[in-house]
């Protein structure tokens, strides 16, 4: 029973008989409910009265049949309208014009032909707009509801409201609300959906990196234009989180966008702090026997160069070019889409710790790197230094050869900045345990021994590496580092060799020259380079205790020795 078509058709003549018919069959229908409630009060009465077991003996119900034909008219088109909902969300008014095209149909073309008494207008209305909020509610109560189907919902109650007004009707005559007046709610669950993905996306991520870095998967690693190597999951998480940016900012809701940031600062930041753990935990592998010096540490070494890499593209910034790091387009793409408050008070500042965690991730791999290249190359050799054996072997010059193997193989494919680093570290690693080997068992310096002028050329092999490498064709252009830093660093050595050579009279003065130049000069330190003199007496040390207990030196920026234990 379409009426709506007939209207449509122009066929005013069938649908007011079929209209009397319905009315003539209601009037009926309340004769025969009124002798059936009749028989049923006087029963001994109405069986002496034929007029009252005369007539129709059953209800007809058409009226109700006929109520019930405008679910059925309009249920198919909201079945075919959630088709095209779940496959266009943003569609929903262009999907809906059917609901609001039939109501205006029955408004100017079948009001009029219809029994006043009937309200049909009204009755069309209560039944479309009970079906929009069943059909509306089933969705927003869907646990598997998208985001964007979400935020089309949410939009959509306003835009109902304004339609149904300009139909005649006031937002308080249609009942229940549409969305039983859930939209905060909705809000809520729509942010916590964004949220609720973009951990779901970080979590998948993060878990194929771990297999791929902890199995060592061989081909798991990339590289970009430039040459250098990069995880291949990188740049699919910030276009994930480009994404996200868009479906939050299409709310066109300062909260929402607000509540999903904060959940990519967190997201991002643990995935920072992840893989410090990760590659603390898997490097602690290395630095236990059995070492492994293979093709496997060589693969790990690979990660944490492309694991640094990526810490650069993220903060890489080139404005000449243009070319900017993913953090800063993540910036421009965040600041119209929330409060001035927000960009200032939350915004700002976690972008930058991200900057700084970036920064300091990208550094954690290259000391790590260079670590091991300490543990595995040089256990053996630096286990040497001031043993009677140094004195016979040319170490220092066989972990410079070894320095500059590492870095022709390295020099491509990493980020020329971190290149740098990798070399500042190197030179700092070796101080720390050139320094450091006085601890070394068998360490011991003779008055008649040549420590002196061992010192000196180990000093000098190291100076002629680092200042030599700005000079080599294949880092020409690469190679940033200040040589006058690392030789200034390296001072220290002739302060522990005049603690060494100085007489036993003159070590307090020569300690107190060194603690007031290293305000962090380790006392443990200093007393294992007395006693590897070979006329240690506790004496010596006596001084040089008293000597610290009675000096007060200000504690400024942290110094190579304060490394060095």
């Amino acid at each position: 029973m379409n009426l709506i078509p007939l209207v449509q058709a122009d066929n005013k003549g069938m649908i007011v008989r079929l209209a009397l018919i319905i009315e003539e069959e209601e009037k009926s229908d309340k004769k025969v409910q009124a002798l059936q409630d009749a028989q049923r009060e006087y029963k001994d009465l109405a069986s002496r009265f034929k007029s009252m077991t005369s007539g129709p003996k059953q209800l007809r119900g058409y009226k109700e049949k006929f109520l019930k034909a405008i679910e059925f008219y309009a249920q198919p088109q909201f079945d075919k309208a959630e088709e095209r909902f779940l496959e266009e969300p943003d569609k929903l008014a262009n999907i809906m014009k059917w609901y609001f095209n039939d109501l205006y149909v029955v408004k100017v073309g079948m009001a009029n032909l219809m029994p006043k008494k009937w309200r049909i207008f009204k009755t069309y209305t209560n039944i479309y707009h009970r079906m929009m909020h069943d059909w509306l509610i089933k969705h927003i109560d869907n646990p598997e509801l998208s985001p964007p189907h979400m935020l089309s919902i949410i939009d959509w109650s306003e835009k109902y409201y304004s339609k149904m007004t300009k139909l005649g009707w006031d937002m308080t005559a249609l009942q229940p609300h549409v969305l039983d007046a859930r939209e905060a709610e909705l809000i809520r669950e729509y942010r916590q959906l964004i949220v609720k993905s973009v951990d779901e996306w970080m979590d998948r991520m993060f878990f194929a990196d771990k297999q791929s870095f902890t199995a060592r998967v061989p081909d798991s690693l990339d590289t970009d234009a430039h040459g250098y190597f990069r995880t291949k999951t990188l740049g699919d998480m910030w276009r994930m989180l480009k994404e996200q940016t868009v479906v939050a900012g299409s709310s066109n809701r300062t909260d929402v966008a607000e509540g999903v940031f904060d959940a990519m600062f967190r997201a991002l930041k643990s995935r920072q702090n992840m893989w410090q753990n990760m590659i603390d935990a898997e490097s602690q592998k290395y630095k236990q026997p059995p070492y492994d010096s293979g093709e496997a540490l060589q693969v790990f070494q690979d990660w944490l160069v492309a694991i640094a890499n990526d810490q650069i593209a993220c903060i890489d910034d080139n404005e000449d070019s243009d070319q900017l790091g993913y953090l800063t387009r993540f910036h421009r793409d965040l600041a119209p889409l929330v409060s001035p408050s927000y960009l200032s008070r939350t915004a700002t500042p976690s972008l930058d710790a991200l900057r700084d965690g970036f920064v300091d991730l990208g550094t954690h791999c290259i000391t790590t790197f260079v670590s091991l290249i300490f543990t595995i190359d040089f256990r053996s050799t630096v286990s040497d230094f001031f043993t009677p054996k140094w004195y016979q072997e040319y170490a220092m010059k066989r972990i410079t050869t070894t320095f500059d193997d590492y870095i022709a193989d390295y020099c491509k494919v990493l980020h020329h900045s971190l290149l740098d680093i990798l070399i500042e570290e190197l030179a700092d690693e070796l101080l720390v345990h050139y320094l450091s080997s006085v601890r070394n068992k068998g360490a011991k310096f003779r008055r008649s021994d040549p420590f002196t002028e061992k010192f000196k050329d180990d000093v000098l092999t190291a100076f002629e590496f680092f200042q030599n490498l700005n000079t080599k064709p294949e880092l020409a252009g690469l190679v940033t580092v200040d040589f006058a830093i690392i030789k200034q660093k390296w001072r220290v050595v002739d302060k522990m060799v005049r603690l060494l050579e100085a007489d036993k009279a003159g070590v307090v003065v020569v300690y107190e020259d060194f603690k007031r130049e290293y305000w962090d000069l380790q006392m443990g330190w200093v007393e294992a380079v007395l006693r590897a003199r070979d006329d240690f007496d506790r004496a010596m040390l006596g001084g040089v205790k008293a000597k610290a207990a009675e000096m007060y030196v200000d504690r400024g920026v942290e110094t190579i020795m304060s490394k060095v234990k």
